[in-house]
């Protein structure tokens, strides 16, 4: 049985063959409730007895620490932000390597927000080839109070947060279960 001697070193597991896998979830995001929705993820998969670590994809840029990569954006008019997109131009090579997991959020809706929604086109463009394992569409939040919130947006979309958080933590053990039994 696997244990850990220091909470915060992962070399530093006790047991034979101990080994703890190591997950970045990078995420893009720009009024940070996605970065929210990563902070999430990371914690189930820290609960589930793995290492994971919240990056914003601007701060991800070796990723040969990782064993596994979760990678999300929020979604602007059906497209992943830019940042996203650069994100996996860059590292294409290293991300197809890896097992990777996407999410999506953004839908402003309650109804859009339950359903189980496809990757939106421009995801799957942006992914190209590149095989994933999995991707879900979360629901989105619109923060009046947010600042740098253009007021076109509040004027033509719902205000008001859409996250499930128990699809959320739900996707994250899924994604928790398929790493540990890598």
């Amino acid at each position: 049985m696997c244990e850990r001697r220091s909470a915060d070193r992962r070399d530093e597991m006790e047991g034979p063959g101990c080994m703890v896998a190591r997950v970045l979830v990078a995420y893009a995001s720009k009024m940070g409730s996605n970065a929210e929705v990563a902070q999430a993820i990371a914690a189930v998969l820290v609960e589930a007895g793995l290492e994971a670590e919240v990056l914003p994809v601007r701060e991800a840029k070796d990723l040969t620490p990782y064993d596994a990569v979760v990678l999300g954006s929020a979604l602007y008019a059906a497209h992943w932000q830019r940042d996203a997109h650069r994100f996996v131009a860059k590292r294409r090579e290293v991300l197809a390597s890896k097992p990777l997991w996407l999410w999506s959020s953004g839908p402003l809706d309650r109804v859009l927000a339950a359903r189980d929604l496809p990757p939106a086109a421009n995801v799957l463009e942006i992914m190209g080839d590149m095989p994933f394992r999995d991707h879900r569409t979360f629901g989105g939040k619109l923060d009046p109070d947010a600042p740098g919130v253009d007021e076109q947006i509040l004027r033509t979309h719902q205000q008001g947060d859409f996250r499930d958080w128990a699809k959320i933590r739900s996707y994250a053990a899924e994604i928790a279960a398929a790493v540990a039994a890598l």
